[in-house]
């Protein structure tokens, strides 16, 4: 989805979950509506909280070690997509939160979003950037330095007299 996208589907999805619940309350009724939404906020709750935190560390432990999260990741990461789109009330979030849990979607999913990642290797051999010379890196500097060292110049300058904003204070 192009970002341009995006706010037609932010207007567009709560419209479209509306009538989701006019068409199902009219199909089954009131009650049954109501019980359907609450029924899909606790599987949502219930998957989230059995998979959200583990994944989250997991994710976080391999972000660390300079690792790219692969498609073992994938599946405990759609499980949380759709623990929260279940949680979201409507039908139509629900529907694609029941899609995300079917493993041959997972499957088409992955194959559409590997084409699109590029992974970039931190460390190791190989052909990756890291081979390179660090352009950063000064002759008796550590490469993973975490001070940047700036000369005067770099930070600070004179203003420019003939600039038409010199002089000028923020409102005029």
């Amino acid at each position: 989805m192009h970002f341009s996208m995006l706010p037609v589907f932010v207007l567009l999805l709560p419209l479209a979950e509306i009538a989701g619940f006019v068409i199902v309350g009219r199909a089954i009724g009131l009650a049954a509506t109501l019980a359907l939404v609450v029924l899909g906020f606790v599987v949502g709750s219930f998957l989230l909280r059995r998979q959200g935190i583990g994944i989250l560390r997991r994710m976080s432990a391999e972000g660390r070690n300079g690792t790219m999260p692969g498609r073992e990741l994938l599946d405990p990461a759609m499980n949380v997509i759709a623990s929260l789109l279940f949680i979201i009330p409507g039908f139509l979030s629900d529907i694609l939160a029941i899609l995300l849990l079917i493993p041959q979607v997972r499957n088409l999913l992955w194959r559409s979003i590997a084409k699109r990642f590029v992974v970039v290797g931190t460390g190791g051999t190989g052909s990756s950037a890291s081979s390179r010379p660090d352009f950063r890196s000064r002759p008796g500097k550590s490469s993973d330095s975490k001070v940047v060292d700036l000369d005067e110049e770099d930070y600070h300058r004179e203003p420019d007299g003939k600039s038409p904003w010199s002089g000028k204070q923020l409102g005029d």
